[in-house]
């Protein structure tokens, strides 16, 4: 598959040159002054020289589902931090293409966009869940180039704030009794990931009756977040991104959050889902593809131009304000972790009989 590059040091030929002349050592005349760093700009040129690509003009990112949603925010952050950090020629647009849960944009970057150098393609858990249920029609895990993951964003089940449910025990107690009891939005489509998070629930906690549950699909997380806000519905499962701002307006209440421990920081007062009993597990990894005909040399340049975003403060700021925790794959290890949760999604909605 595609093996990860490693890109020489921006001041390599440089500073080879130097010593080869005789030249005082770098660091020294940094120190004194006399020598001025190469400048974002530059640095980015011969980053593009090593690579032998560059996108011309503006570029695009596609979230696969409409504003609001984790898709969209990590199209927008990354796309914002592209520009601020001078990493990108002339900036990114995000591209919002919802539909079928991810597989409109997927059938639309395949057959349009199979060769497109400028775009890369927001995914996530729901990407993989979708494929592993062959819910894209013709879609296939080796159609598109995995590019990397940046960070993993765990599943929530939340309520709104005047819900008489103020503990996940008490939610799925109620659907014990009446599997009909709390209907449920999401920003995904039925049997997508954000409906897997609430049937792995309840088969943990007893429920025999999966099929009962109501589970109402929204085009993305916000939107299925309104609803459960205006009582229209009991409950919402999505993430953590989508719940954030929610939560700190105060209109929802988080009740469990699907991670191995308490996240930290603000976050660290919400129970896991394992604290109450329930022992599953639900990171939803945030990443991108590329289309399926990209080039080597694109492919390196936008893995190797990503990490150098991921390793800046401003994205640790990023990750640390909205409840995203470390998950950093590419290359082969990507290619092997994407094959095989797509197998494991097949395996699990096989046994749910979501398929």
């Amino acid at each position: 598959m595609h093996a990860t590059s490693h890109a020489r040091h921006p001041f390599s030929r440089r500073k080879q040159s130097r010593q080869r002349t005789g030249t005082l050592p770098t660091a020294l005349l940094l120190s004194l002054g006399l020598l001025v760093p190469l400048s974002a700009n530059a640095a980015q040129e011969e980053h593009n020289e090593q690579t032998g690509f560059a996108p011309q003009g503006k570029t695009e990112c596609i979230a696969p589902a409409k504003p609001g949603g984790g898709w969209d925010f990590t199209c927008r952050s990354v796309a914002r931090l592209l520009d601020e950090q001078n990493l990108i020629p002339a900036g990114m647009q995000t591209l919002n293409v919802p539909g079928a849960s991810g597989g409109v944009a997927f059938a639309h970057v395949k057959s349009k966009r199979h060769d497109d150098e400028q775009v890369i393609v927001s995914a996530s858990s729901a990407t993989t869940t979708r494929l592993g249920q062959h819910a894209y029609q013709d879609g296939k895990v080796d159609d598109v180039r995995w590019l990397m993951t940046l960070g993993a964003d765990y599943g929530v089940i939340a309520v709104a704030e005047d819900s008489p449910y103020h503990s996940l025990t008490e939610l799925l107690a109620a659907m014990q009794t009446d599997p009909k009891a709390v209907r449920f939005a999401g920003g995904d489509v039925a049997g997508g990931f954000d409906h897997l998070k609430v049937l792995m629930a309840a088969r943990e906690a007893g429920i025999d009756n999966l099929r009962a549950l109501p589970y109402l699909a929204y085009d993305s997380g916000s939107v299925a977040i309104t609803q459960v806000m205006g009582g229209h519905l009991e409950a919402f499962t999505g993430d953590m991104t989508e719940a954030r701002g929610f939560v700190e307006s105060g209109h929802l209440r988080l009740l469990a959050v699907f991670s191995e421990e308490r996240l930290p920081g603000q976050y660290s007062n919400i129970p896991t889902a394992r604290e109450q009993g329930i022992d599953v597990v639900a990171p939803n990894w945030r990443g991108f593809y590329l289309p399926g005909g990209a080039s080597d040399a694109a492919f390196d340049w936008w893995e190797q131009t990503l990490n150098r975003m991921a390793e800046t403060p401003e994205w640790q700021q990023v990750m640390q304000d909205n409840g995203l925790m470390p998950f950093h794959k590419s290359g082969e290890a990507l290619d092997r972790f994407i094959t095989q949760q797509v197998s494991d999604v097949e395996q699990l909605s096989q046994e749910l009989g979501l398929q």
